[in-house]
């Protein structure tokens, strides 16, 4: 039906009515926490009740990111809390317990003394672009700051931001919008320069971040990874950061795939040697 001819078929007070009911539902999208999202959040629920039925280490924990809700899995240090944890970060199209690099580190940190949080960063449809996901990149902020406030509640000062691939750009840009303020380090494990789009592009972030950074790929990396690597280091040596250390893994490939052991033991060890100041060890 047209829109113009109802309208004029309607009582004048029906029509202001109509109107004032219009303002009013406009009024309540703008409220806080009613923000419309670009994840898919339906995707993002049904991973969080497969995930949770399956944890093996850890347990689920709900979170909320200014209103809206997502799922966060927090694995307690082993010997108790530390006051140390990391907050990890998936890569594009994943999830919090993603079965390369991020489960292994969240689930074997622990053992090392330092708690883990991993969360649910936004998500698009598995046929999404890398450039489709640059507007959720407004999404990431309040996610980790709601990871953040979590650690804080459980007695940890010592955070630590660990992100990989599409995560690790989004860890770096929220951390140098932040101005680290809540971080102790961050760790990026294949990093890209990703130029489609400002907001996503890490190299000037990285100009901006002094607290200590591990810089991780392997030597069978994405292109894109291994291509950058100069330049990170270029753009690290820029801020003055005395605390970048960039290093390759020989023989890993983006995922780490059966590697495990070492990717752990070689981000422990940074960890260890940066934040544990009485048992020094270089990775």
């Amino acid at each position: 039906m047209d829109i113009t001819r109802a309208n004029r078929q309607l009582p004048v007070d029906d029509i202001m009515r109509f109107r004032k009911l219009l303002i009013i539902f406009s009024f309540f999208l703008l409220l806080p926490g009613q923000a419309e999202t670009a994840s898919d959040l339906e995707k993002e629920k049904r991973w969080s009740e497969q995930i949770t039925d399956s944890l093996l280490v850890g347990e689920s924990c709900p979170l909320d990111a200014a209103g809206t809700p997502f799922m966060g899995i927090y694995a307690e240090a082993s010997e108790g809390s530390t006051g140390r944890a990391v907050i990890l970060l998936h890569g594009m199209g994943a999830h919090p317990d993603w079965p390369e690099v991020i489960n292994p580190l969240r689930s074997d940190l622990p053992d090392h003394g330092w708690s883990t949080l991993s969360i649910q960063m936004p998500v698009l449809a598995n046929d999404a672009t890398i450039k489709d996901y640059a507007p959720l990149f407004d999404e990431t902020g309040p996610r980790i700051e709601a990871a953040v406030r979590f650690l804080h509640e459980r007695g940890n000062r010592t955070l630590v931001l660990l992100g990989h691939s599409l995560g690790a750009s989004m860890a770096v840009a929220w951390a140098a919008d932040s101005q680290t303020k809540d971080l102790a380090g961050l760790v990026l494990i294949g990093l890209s320069i990703i130029d489609v789009d400002p907001k996503m592009n890490s190299l000037p972030a990285l100009e901006k971040i002094h607290i200590p950074v591990l810089d991780l790929y392997g030597s069978r990396d994405l292109d894109g990874v291994i291509r950058s690597a100069r330049k990170r280091q270029t753009a690290a040596h820029k801020a003055g950061n005395e605390k970048y250390r960039q290093l390759q893994i020989e023989g890993a490939d983006h995922f780490f795939v059966g590697l495990d052991e070492d990717l752990t033991r070689r981000v422990y060890g940074w960890l260890k040697s940066n934040f544990e100041k009485d048992r020094k060890i270089t990775p």
